[in-house]
């Protein structure tokens, strides 16, 4: 469902998909990668260690978050990039 054209904007604007899908798959990497290594800080630290299991446990989930909205932006971008081959655009 696209917004109608205020005027504003150019014609023949695009997003760059082919940087979005760089870019996210990226995020992912990183942000899995962070939730994973900080959820194992999470079973190794002791109640008296700074930062607490309570922090890395919701860093971890923070990084969770923000690794499956990556995953979402990638399915996005696939799909759009997919639309575009199969319109000719």
């Amino acid at each position: 469902m696209r917004r109608p054209r205020t005027g504003t904007e150019p014609v023949t604007a695009r997003s760059p998909l082919r940087l979005r899908l760089i870019l996210a798959s990226a995020a992912l990497v990183v942000f899995a990668a962070a939730a994973v290594g900080l959820a194992m800080g999470v079973r190794s630290a002791g109640p008296h260690d700074s930062p607490s299991p309570t922090v890395l446990l919701v860093l971890a989930v923070v990084c969770g978050v923000l690794a499956i909205a990556a995953m979402l932006d990638l399915v996005v971008v696939i799909r759009r990039l997919r639309s575009e081959r199969t319109t000719g655009s």
